[in-house]
């Protein structure tokens, strides 16, 4: 694409060194990629501030760069369906409607701190982000996890299973993501330490983003505690965190 042929400016380049940890630990060949994909990706979507929040150029590039080592395998698209990326200042909150009984329909308001949805837009705190990339390795990062749901979101349905590039993969991912998925499941609910939050018990489309977070901020664990998982995510990203750290 042409935006890849620009030259990537100074500025963003600093601050994607300031903000972005695991920057350093990229090949030149990975960063020089990165870079190309953040230009497209910044020129194909908007940002806009919620809460008075005002975007700035910082915020933009920090999120771009975060969900840009999604598509460091160079998929070739860029979150084909994602357009609008809104903002808040820090965790927000939504009235959901929740079934209590059999005629009983409960609206209640809950806090957020991002979240994809399935036709053109995704949300993030701003503050959860800093956050997130302050404490890079700690196994959660909101942009892995809203991006990657983004990927699972591509065939229209939440399901934890995004496109893959060959039929036959699919019943590999299945088996696979559904052993470690009840795996996690069977940890938590006996109080195990495990290396994946345990909000990815919550169903199969959150497991696969909080899969996605371990495998970008936690590989050495991932890969030991659970190395076939490790293995589908790295054939899938065709990626290799391990060598990153």
């Amino acid at each position: 694409m042409e935006y890849k042929q620009l030259p990537f400016p100074i500025l963003w380049n600093a601050v994607i060194e300031n903000n972005l940890p695991i920057y350093y630990c990229l090949s030149k060949g990975d960063r020089q990629r990165l870079q190309g994909h953040i230009q497209v990706f910044l020129a194909e979507k908007q940002f806009i501030g919620c809460n008075g929040l005002l975007v700035t150029e910082e915020m933009k590039i920090t999120i771009a760069a975060v969900a840009c080592l999604l598509l460091l395998n160079e998929r070739g698209k860029y979150f084909l369906k994602l357009r609008s990326i809104f903002i808040y200042p820090r965790t927000y909150f939504v009235n959901e409607i929740a079934k209590t009984g059999s005629y009983i329909v409960e609206e209640k308001r809950v806090a957020r701190l991002g979240e994809s949805w399935t036709n053109d837009q995704l949300v993030l705190s701003w503050e959860q982000v800093q956050y997130d990339t302050r404490n890079w390795q700690d196994g959660r990062n909101i942009v892995l996890h809203e991006f990657a749901h983004q990927l699972d979101q591509e065939d229209g349905e939440a399901e934890g299973v995004p496109i893959l590039s060959r039929k036959l993969d699919y019943p590999i991912w299945m088996q696979v993501m559904t052993a470690a998925y009840q795996q996690l499941c069977h940890d938590v609910q006996r109080g195990r330490k495990t290396v994946m939050d345990s909000y990815g018990t919550t169903n199969p489309a959150e497991f696969f983003a909080v899969a996605t977070e371990t495998f970008f901020e936690k590989p050495h664990q991932l890969q030991k505690q659970h190395s076939a998982l490790y293995e589908l995510l790295q054939s899938y990203y065709q990626l290799d965190p391990v060598q990153w750290v």
